[in-house]
């Protein structure tokens, strides 16, 4: 896949307490906060977001970091840019004190600046409330962006932080304890649902994390771990991104139904659908 055109998205700024981001928009229809993987907002990243357009909502694309349409797949753009792409993404997240790499017991400070964006996007778009998907080092975020009643469908594919690289990081998420307890209730006294992807054998997030949202949260984390066989054989990293680099995008393969999954929430919570069976 080589560069995405962003043409189909319209783009604008958004600016909450003296930060000002692009944001890319497509579809019409309640609000879905897209928060892109590292290194950004690539080829397929937008292709689902388009899926998300096509399913009746309003996908909603932050840049938190990188190039918006940029392949970094190193069969398509070459090894050496893809990797120099990666390590830029990278750069630009580690220096920046808003995003929390390793910390435990704590969110990242650029969650504030999302949640104004979704309280905006509401208003814009109208609807019951607002949708959100994070991924890799974004995927807690939309854990966190549920303290806000207006975020009713919150996605977390393969979420990243706290960086596993102990065990009381492997069996945490990046959010603080009282905005922990928010969700919590919001999940006990309004029935939010927090639906989480994996796969199983991914470093990066390790089963104990998914363990620990099934204790704090009960049946309300619905936890969807797939095989690390079910993963895009072509894709150039191990088995991680279910939504995107790792999409079989095929009826009956395991990461289309957790694909289908993710919209059926959407058109369930936001749209007041009730999904009909796919495969």
């Amino acid at each position: 896949m080589t560069d995405h055109d962003v043409t189909g998205f319209t783009q604008s700024t958004f600016t909450h307490d003296g930060a000002t981001r692009r944001v890319l928009r497509r579809g019409t229809g309640p609000a879905v906060i897209i928060m892109a993987e590292i290194p950004g907002i690539t080829p397929k990243v937008l292709r689902f977001a388009e899926r998300v357009a096509a399913a009746g909502c309003t996908a909603v694309l932050p840049v938190l970091f990188g190039t918006p349409g940029r392949d970094a797949n190193p069969a398509t753009a070459g090894r050496a840019n893809a990797g120099r792409y990666l390590a830029s993404s990278l750069w630009q997240v580690c220096v920046r004190r808003e995003f929390t790499l390793l910390a435990t017991g704590r969110g990242s400070d650029v969650v504030r600046w999302l949640r104004a964006l979704a309280a905006a996007e509401h208003e814009r778009c109208g609807g019951p409330g607002v949708g959100a998907v994070g991924m890799c080092l974004t995927g807690g975020f939309a854990l966190a962006m549920a303290t806000d009643e207006r975020l009713l469908a919150p996605v977390l594919s393969q979420p990243s932080l706290p960086l596993a690289v102990t065990a009381s990081r492997a069996g945490a998420i990046d959010i603080s304890p009282d905005d922990l307890a928010v969700v919590r209730r919001r999940c006990e006294r309004e029935g939010l649902q927090v639906l989480g992807l994996r796969f199983r054998g991914d470093r990066l997030v390790p089963g104990d994390r998914f363990a620990y949202l099934r204790r704090e949260l009960g049946e309300a984390f619905v936890a969807v771990e797939l095989d690390d066989s079910a993963a895009n054989p072509e894709a150039a990293l191990p088995p991680h991104s279910v939504l995107t680099e790792h999409l079989v995008d095929a009826p009956g393969q395991p990461t289309r139904q957790a694909l289908d999954t993710v919209l059926d929430l959407f058109r369930t919570r936001l749209l007041g659908e009730v999904p009909e069976a796919t495969g």
